[in-house]
């Protein structure tokens, strides 16, 4: 029987995704600004062979004070810049990739070019740049702009962007620097390339000023899920990071990404889908469900609230015990997010304070509280199921939820990470 390997990633924005983990006696409220904090995650996580560590990001603080006092109740708001980060965890690791987010609207190609190629030069070539436009006002406010671009400018100019940067990292062959020292060449100057774009929002000559990726160029991952998303995803990309709560809409998600590689001359296997998924594992159910509900309580309701505000818009003056309210689609921030909301309270009977604990749990993952069999049981069911190539794991506080998943976790599955085909 022929098998697939698993593939697994650990996510570290903000030292966990619950909106009131920080809160627990055991964490270190303020870890998200603690170098020392990251090194002890990333070398747990490449000490148990774990593939990637990932650095999600915002350029700003992407939340306002809705509903007052909401925002100084969350840790959500000050972190580590990514690139410098993982500069900096470069030389103290080996062998785990190291992904951060870097946004295609307030940067330039050359920037982003530049940076994920000395990266990719200090690790040694374990560095990936996930691709992201920016959707806030607030990220607007920090680059000269009243509000963002509009959704069909930020995505016609990512795929622009990531053009210029694939080119810009073919700037030199892998032997151009022959470095000979009799004959006073440096470089061959046949194995330089200058890209000479021009298009409609970029025009880069090049070339870039940093040799080729060790790698041949740094890994490119991508998680949106619009069309132009996955078009992107499927011309450049060599991992997606998918964020579903279903396995069927995973299953979903899967079939329309693989199917548009051969459009690009390429294979399904040249492309790995990992999903978030958020384990709350012990030794018993009755111990993981514990867990579940001593974090569920955390929920500062102000934060509750500002949860929902961008779908549902102010709901403070509705009592939290009662239904969740439909929402006006035409007027709120997330349409997606409000309707999918709205139907999850509509299905599981969920009041508002129901609703904001249940997003509570790192918001658009799967969510599962069990045993170390029910957590390994779920990721075979989505790499049997055709959902996954694997898991970028979204603990809901760190180390510790790191450290559950390699304790108790890891055992269940093989040594070869891998399950049936």
């Amino acid at each position: 029987m022929t098998k697939r390997k698993m593939r697994l990633g650990i996510s570290m924005r903000y030292m966990g995704y619950h909106g009131g983990s920080w809160r627990l006696p055991e964490v270190q409220p303020d870890g998200s600004s603690d170098f020392r904090c990251f090194l002890d995650i990333v070398e747990t996580a490449e000490r148990n062979k774990l593939d990637l560590v990932f650095l999600a990001d915002g350029i700003g603080i992407r939340s306002d004070d809705n509903p007052r006092g909401s925002l100084c109740r969350s840790r959500q708001n000050v972190e580590l810049e990514p690139l410098t980060l993982l500069s900096a965890l470069a030389p103290l690791t080996k062998h785990i990739g190291l992904i951060a987010t870097a946004s295609t609207t307030y940067n330039e190609p050359y920037h982003i070019a530049r940076k994920f190629g000395s990266l990719d030069q200090i690790s040694a070539g374990r560095a990936g740049w996930n691709v992201v436009t920016s959707w806030s006002d607030q990220e607007a406010w920090n680059f000269n702009r009243a509000k963002h671009l509009d959704y069909d400018t930020r995505y016609e100019r990512a795929e622009e962007f990531v053009d210029v940067v694939t080119g810009l990292w073919d700037s030199w062959d892998a032997d151009a620097f022959v470095c000979d020292k009799q004959a006073g060449i440096f470089y061959d100057e046949r194995k330089l390339h200058v890209l000479n774009h021009s298009g409609k929002h970029f025009t880069v000559r090049g070339p870039l000023s940093v040799r080729r990726s060790p790698q041949g160029r740094p890994i490119l991952v991508q998680a949106g899920t619009s069309e132009v998303g996955q078009q992107i995803a499927a011309r450049y990309c060599d991992i997606v990071f998918a964020a579903k709560k279903e396995i069927e809409s995973a299953k979903s998600y899967y079939n329309s990404v693989k199917a548009r590689l051969p459009l690009y001359g390429r294979n399904r296997d040249d492309l790995l889908m990992l999903a978030g998924l958020t384990p709350i594992v012990a030794p018993t159910r009755a111990e993981a469900r514990a867990k579940f509900e001593r974090l569920e309580g955390l929920v500062d309701p102000l934060v509750g609230l500002a949860m929902l505000y961008r779908s549902f818009g102010d709901l403070s003056h509705l009592p939290l015990d009662g239904p969740v309210p439909k929402p006006d689609l035409e007027s709120v921030g997330l349409r997606s997010s409000a309707q999918m909301y709205w139907e999850l309270s509509q299905r599981e009977g969920l009041t508002i304070r129901q609703l904001y604990k249940k997003l509570g749990m790192a918001q658009e993952h799967n969510t599962v509280v069990g045993t170390p069999a029910d957590i390994v049981d779920e990721m075979e069911a989505w790499m049997d199921g055709g959902a996954a190539d694997g898991f970028n794991i979204t603990p809901t506080h760190l180390p510790h939820g790191l450290n559950d998943f390699v304790e108790l976790v890891l055992p269940e599955i093989s040594t070869e990470r891998s399950v049936p085909r």
